[in-house]
């Protein structure tokens, strides 16, 4: 029997280096490149489904157009201009909470396609949420048949039902749109076409189905809405790009990712390099790989139903939820990196087709924070944007966590609408232990966030003290001596909001930027303290120049901790909360909303504290603090000329002040130009900053997402060289003939988008929230406080 050869040796046998082995030392030496070519013998199978133009826009165009393909010859083109849009049909997610049945419910629907049939007939019919829930467990009741080992219910919905409707429907519009965006229509142009390559004795060496094919240059075509490359796909590809043979010369095909999205970081970073490989074996100025990146939202059509899934967040209404992408994307996402490693990886086993977006693992949740709310409107709650950055690779470090991170923003909301202003208070304070915060507010998340940050920035504080580099050292030696000891005198620091960035438009308001600011101000404490205080023996002059000296070199550090380091996120993640719910009270006087009876009535009962921090006791972070105060946290050394070395043991967020500033029509269309549009698609999808990894993601007190309709795409007419246009209209497949995943009728996308479009008011004037912001009081003599001092060791130099 002939042993099979493994791919890796194959695999090499192609490559277009010359190889020398030297046997006796096991040295393999590289040469020139040379052309790639197949193994003596190896051969290609080339199966087409089908003409793409037949296929995707049901016409026979007589020959294909000169701008047939990538537009360009770049490694990576991008379409420019605003994300293009797309619907597509998602009935069964208007109908995820269904609940699970019995098995008297699934005797009494039935499990077969007739069955099926007749209760989709029905609720095309009556549109009785009644029928189509039985529908759903006629479908179940029909996966359940010949299974040993099947999925529970409340799995197979979102997997099984919507998750395989999800990926058809979306994935058959993306196709459609792609074929007609970039004219892959023609004789030319073949679809869903195979590739095997076969050695001499008949082993298969690899295997890709294309999502296009040019049969006449050879070029290669996958369709990614995601855009974002499967690995084993793209192991194929390197071994087919490399292939020729008497009949199919593959070594001078040019592979392209036609995709609906920003490709990731992994992706962009293979592609590229092997890209690079490619033209060296080549040995053309040629892009072999090739991304054609042409953004478009798709956007998903549901009808609204009592069985719709809501997420009890950002809704004033008691028992009430919202809906929208950033719901289900968080509640999906893991809760540690080990969960959502798992849940990453069953997203990907399920997006065969590349359609379902990134995953819950793409969005890095720990940057989770509001960008924007709509104006709020009696029995309907608001919309809101949020904005997150995207993991760079989701397939190998996810992100996780999205579920707590969404809460506090919402819970943080509610908590500044409902606590009165002079109960919004933190105060860490060695000589205060009754005054740490509001009883009511120690009992919430945002309250737990403040002084935790409190107490970080104090630790943040000491580590920049460190003599041995920047900014201690140069803080250290212009500080006042006392001996030859650096001294300073004793001060508090707190956090403050600086010059954010705001703008209110679209019956709502944008928060652009919310920086938060560092103060340091001179401050004597009563409590005893380890060590000795050289600040007696400083003049006052002196202690008036070691305050200026610590606001010009350690400020700016800490400050820049503050608004960029993942520990502080959550302070970031309230404060823009706290900006929302001042312009929610200042749209709630003008006119009643349903958040009327939250506003200052102190009860957060429904906004405890959650999670791991459920047992939370502000008295541990004033104990700690205390320990710092006393004792110290960090050591550091200074020696002295004699041998001598001195040892120094170093050791609330006021929200109180909040200067605003409103941007402009003219800089806000400059700067942000594309936001709009993007904040309202993210209500109902997933969109992504052009000229960032940043992800947009919101939700709707509303709820609406069974309206909206694009304007029909005409298909290319018979002229052979058809233009792109706009967005594909949906085809219509019949709910009474079941496939894979049971997609029922979709929904005819309607005429426009319902919400119409973001108008632009023209209004500079300012938002009017300085002096509303300004109700989180710190109690006096409080805010975060900060002690070093000294004591001499007995340690010598040698």
């Amino acid at each position: 029997m002939r042993t099979q050869t493994p791919i890796r040796t194959r695999l090499r046998r192609r490559l277009v280096s010359c190889l020398a082995v030297a046997s006796a030392a096991g040295m393999v030496l590289v040469g020139l490149p040379a052309a790639a070519s197949a193994a003596p013998g190896d051969h290609a199978k080339v199966t087409s489904g089908g003409r793409c133009d037949e296929m995707h826009l049901r016409k026979r165009l007589p020959r294909t157009p000169g701008n047939s393909g990538a537009p360009t010859g770049q490694h990576h083109w991008t379409k420019g201009g605003p994300d293009e849009e797309y619907y597509f049909n998602l009935e069964f997610k208007g109908f995820e909470d269904v609940p699970a049945p019995t098995r008297t419910d699934l005797n009494n629907v039935g499990n077969t396609d007739a069955d099926v049939r007749k209760w989709d007939a029905a609720y095309r019919a009556s549109r009785d949420p009644e029928d189509m829930k039985r529908a759903v467990w006629a479908r179940y009741a029909r996966y359940l048949q010949g299974k040993p080992s099947p999925k529970a219910f409340r799995k197979w919905v979102p997997q099984n039902l919507i998750g395989a409707q999800h990926s058809r429907e979306k994935g058959s519009v993306f196709e459609r749109k792609t074929v007609q965006d970039f004219n892959l229509v023609g004789p030319d142009w073949l679809c869903e076409v195979t590739i095997e390559i076969f050695d001499k004795d008949g082993n298969k060496i690899a295997s890709r189905r294309y999502d296009a094919y040019n049969q006449r240059t050879g070029d290669l075509g996958e369709f990614k809405a995601d855009g974002k490359r499967k690995p084993g796909q793209f192991k194929n590809d390197k071994i087919i790009l490399r292939h020729k043979d008497a009949k199919y010369d593959f070594t001078k095909s040019k592979f392209t990712m036609f995709a609906g999205e920003k490709p990731n970081g992994a992706t962009t970073k293979e592609y590229k390099a092997e890209n690079a490989r490619l033209r060296a074996e080549r040995g053309s100025g040629d892009n072999p790989i090739r991304i054609a990146e042409r953004r478009a939202t798709a956007k998903g059509l549901w009808p609204q139903t009592k069985y719709t899934t809501s997420y009890p967040v950002f809704n004033p209404r008691p028992n009430t939820g919202t809906q929208g992408p950033i719901n289900s994307l968080a509640y999906e996402s893991g809760k540690n990196p080990a969960q959502a490693r798992q849940i990453q990886d069953q997203h990907n086993r399920m997006n065969t087709r590349g359609v379902l977006g990134r995953g819950p693992g793409g969005v890095d949740f720990s940057t989770l924070e509001l960008q924007y709310v709509g104006s709020p409107v009696k029995g309907r709650g608001l919309d809101y944007s949020m904005k997150a950055d995207f993991m760079p690779d989701e397939d190998n470090e996810p992100g996780w966590g999205g579920r707590a991170k969404l809460e506090l923003a919402s819970d943080a909301l509610f908590t500044w609408l409902a606590l009165t202003p002079d109960r919004q208070w933190v105060n860490l304070n060695p000589d205060q232990p009754d005054k740490i915060m509001d009883e009511a507010f120690g009992k919430t998340d945002a309250g737990r966030v403040l002084l935790v940050a409190d107490m970080e920035m104090k630790r943040d504080f000491s580590r920049a003290m460190d003599p041995k580099k920047s900014p201690g050292k140069e803080f250290m030696d212009a500080a006042p001596k006392v001996d030859g000891v650096p001294c300073w005198g004793s001060g508090r620091n707190w956090i403050v909001p600086g010059r954010a960035k705001v703008r209110e438009q679209d019956g709502g308001i944008y928060i652009l930027d919310a920086p938060l600011e560092v103060n340091h101000a001179a401050m004597d404490f009563d409590a005893p303290v380890h060590g000795e205080d050289c600040s007696k023996k400083l003049t006052e002059a002196e202690k008036e120049r070691s305050h200026r000296l610590i606001t010009r070199y350690l400020v700016p550090h800490v400050e820049k901790q503050i608004n960029t380091e993942k520990k502080y996120a959550d302070l970031r993640r309230v404060y823009k909360s706290r900006v929302a719910a001042e312009w929610i009270r200042q749209q709630d006087a003008r006119k009643a909303t349903d958040f009327r009876p939250i506003i200052d009535s102190n009860d957060l009962k429904r906004w405890p504290l959650r999670g791991e921090n459920a047992d939370w006791d502000k008295r541990t972070v004033w104990e700690e603090m205390v320990e710092s105060f006393t004792k110290g946290d960090f050591t550091y050394e200074w020696p002295l000329g004699d041998g001598r070395v001195y040892t120094f043991f170093v050791g609330g967020v006021d929200f109180s002040k909040a200067p605003k500033r409103n941007v402009t029509s003219a800089e806000f269309r400059l700067r942000h130009r594309h936001l709009p549009r993007t904040t309202k698609d993210s209500v109902r999808a997933q969109t992504s900053a052009r000229d960032a990894d940043v992800a947009f993601l919101g939700g709707s007190g509303a709820a609406r997402t069974d309206g909206g309709e694009p304007t029909p795409t005409p298909a290319p007419t018979g002229t052979g060289k058809p233009a792109p246009t706009g967005t594909p209209s949906t085809p219509a497949p019949d709910p009474t003939t079941p496939g894979p995943g049971d997609t029922g009728k979709p929904v005819q996308p309607p005429a426009k988008d319902p919400d119409g479009d973001l108008a632009d008011t023209g209004s500079d004037a300012p938002v009017g929230l300085i002096s509303a912001i300004a109700a989180a009081a710190v109690a006096a003599g409080g805010a975060l406080t900060w002690w070093v001092r000294r004591r001499r060791s007995d340690t010598t130099t040698g």
